[in-house]
């Protein structure tokens, strides 16, 4: 009824074979807790990765204060200054607007705006050239070259980038030109003027988006004044 081995040389084959199997199955258990243990560490690191890219395009924002517009010309009807004023949205970290890029859409097209702090109107010609120059109050805003926007401080002085930095304590105004595309074709009448309007996107080093519109009053009164857009 029962078959006994008896040579001893076949006992050693079914034991060795045993083991073989025995190892293999260790070694496909090994294996695949070793994918499985990657996998689930790219995972995890992914979404901690999309977490704080998506906290960052909620909480990284730029947020508008004001739209303000000086009038360069009210019998003409046109500007000669945009202003855009910002601040960090609420919980947000120092936010560089020297990174910043805004993409504007306006009568005369459509333009991605940099920082700029070099422009030569930004410089204050009754200063000496110590060739140190910097950014002054004296500057005029339609002289911003062109695919460009400048930042003010809060004491009115243009600032230049490593300064540029919103945070808790600072807010900054963003400088326009009225004159350069996509707002307008060049001085006078082709300025951006009565009845224009246009629209920004103010995109913050994190990719998160700020959207306003800039609308012009029909009619100004005099030369300096300030309206609102």
């Amino acid at each position: 009824m029962f078959e006994f081995i008896t040579n001893n040389e076949d006992r050693g084959q079914v034991g060795i074979g045993t083991l073989i199997v025995f190892i293999a199955m260790v070694l496909v258990a090994a294996i695949a807790a070793g994918v499985l243990i990657n996998t689930a560490g790219f995972l995890q690191s992914q979404a901690e990765a999309t977490g704080e890219e998506s906290t960052d395009l909620v909480s990284e924002r730029i947020d508008v204060t004001s739209t303000v517009g000086i009038v360069g010309d009210a019998d003409v009807g046109n500007l000669s200054e945009i202003r855009v004023g910002v601040s960090g949205a609420a919980g947000a970290d120092q936010i560089d607007l020297s990174e910043t890029t805004i993409q504007a859409v306006g009568p005369n097209g459509q333009e991605n705006l940099v920082f700029t702090s070099n422009s030569t109107i930004l410089i204050d010609e009754n200063e000496p050239d110590d060739g140190n120059e910097s950014l002054v109050d004296e500057g005029d805003a339609t002289d911003i070259p062109s695919n460009s926007f400048a930042v003010q401080n809060s004491s009115g002085d243009f600032v230049e980038g490593g300064d540029a930095v919103l945070n808790d304590d600072d807010s900054f105004t963003i400088v326009l030109n009225p004159e350069t595309a996509p707002f307008g074709e060049g001085e006078g009448e082709d300025a951006f003027g009565e009845s224009d309007t246009s629209s920004l996107e103010i995109v913050s080093p994190s990719s998160a988006t700020t959207s306003t519109e800039l609308r012009s009053p029909d009619l100004y009164q005099e030369d300096g004044q300030a309206v609102r857009l």
